[in-house]
This record gives structure tokens, C-alpha cells and sequence, in this order.
């Protein structure tokens, strides 16, 4: 499944700029990111979930905020993309 991964951490605070760290490495862990605070991510239902459990271990509840949408498929029927659009096929070979 494809979702989308979007957050806002406050980042007032050292431990909240650690927090935003935090939260954008566990979301490159698992997908892409396509603008600063959103990452687009191509899970299995499990991974899904340890995505979201490591998220909300790492957010704090009172003043961040964080959404996860789950894409409808065919994605490129439903995601319309202007600009500048770097993303990557999850399902094309990785070359390295």
C-alpha cells in the first residue's frame, strides 16, 4: 500500500528540534521525501503499522501533529503533481 506521511513538530524547544530529527529519519526509513514535512512511503500492512507505532513514540502529542494518509490505487489516477516532481517508482529496479 502506498501512504503519505505528513508532520509538524514544534521545534521551540532543543528536545523539539531533536524530536523533528527524529521523526524525519524514522520517515526515511521507510520512504521518500517529497517536501520538507511529507514523505510518500510504499508499506506492507505491517510496516505500516511499525511505521505509525515509531512515529507516535517519538511525537509529542501536545504540540506536534502528525497525519498518515493511505493512497487510492491507481496512484497516478488520483495524485496530480506540478512543478518540480523527483518521485521515485518504488516498483522500478534501485540502481546504486
Amino acid at each position: 500500500m502506498e501512504i503519505l506521511v505528513s508532520y509538524d513538530v514544534s521545534t521551540e524547544t532543543a528536545e523539539g528540534r531533536r524530536r523533528l530529527r527524529k521523526v524525519a529519519q524514522i520517515c526515511k526509513d521507510f520512504g521518500q521525501r517529497v517536501q520538507k514535512s511529507v514523505f510518500e512511503c510504499s508499506v506492507n500492512p505491517t510496516q505500516c503499522e511499525r511505521l505509525k507505532l515509531r512515529l507516535l513514540e517519538n511525537i509529542n502529542k501536545n504540540e506536534d501533529s502528525l497525519r498518515i494518509y493511505i493512497l487510492r490505487e491507481p496512484r497516478d489516477k488520483y495524485v496530480e503533481s506540478y512543478g518540480i516532481d523527483q518521485r521515485i517508482d518504488f516498483n522500478d529496479p534501485l540502481i546504486l
